[in-house]
């Protein structure tokens, strides 16, 4: 009987890692941006409105099933210490990821909670306490580029594991 051409270790007979990874390579930089550009203007924070969780949340879904592709993965390739050393940095994503969610959604939630009244007036929450929003921004930056490094990190190490030895230095055919 011929197996699942679908499921969440393998896509059309190829590793599904291959392919849930790039959702993490980009959402969870996007929300990293996204949550920096809100904590720092309250305005954006509510033109962006409930996209900023979403996305913040999509991120952080995306990295456990990206990591269960990969353990799945590296149970199916010879042991190496690339791919060790991969996986490892793989599996400290989460918090990062979690960090974001969290910080996004307090970011949406207080730039809610904040928003101008009808007559134009701010609200007192958010806009008036400088000390609140400073610390905000200062720790959402912290998390967004904690984030960002790791996901940089995580995936040179992936490249460095996939591709050493895989390729010649020199080009194996004349294509002219």
């Amino acid at each position: 009987m011929e197996k699942a051409l679908m499921s969440l270790t393998v896509v059309n007979g190829l590793p599904a890692h291959v392919l849930f990874v790039h959702f993490v390579i980009v959402l969870v930089p996007l929300s990293a941006l996204a949550l920096v550009v809100c904590a720092a203007w309250p305005r954006g924070a509510r033109r962006l409105g409930l996209v900023l969780p979403i996305l913040a949340f999509v991120a952080l879904a995306s990295v456990p099933l990206a990591t269960h592709a990969g353990e799945w993965l590296e149970q199916h390739v010879g042991s190496d210490p690339l791919v060790r050393k991969h996986a490892e940095l793989g599996d400290g994503l989460l918090p990062w990821a979690l960090g974001l969610f969290v910080f996004s959604a307090v970011v949406w939630w207080t730039a809610r909670r904040s928003a101008p009244a009808p007559d134009g007036t701010a609200s007192a929450s958010w806009s008036s306490s400088a000390l609140l929003r400073g610390a905000v921004v200062v720790l959402s930056l912290a998390v967004a580029a904690g984030a960002v490094v790791d996901v940089y990190r995580i995936g040179d190490s992936g490249a460095k594991a996939a591709w050493h030895d895989n390729y010649s230095k020199t080009a194996t055919r004349d294509d002219g």
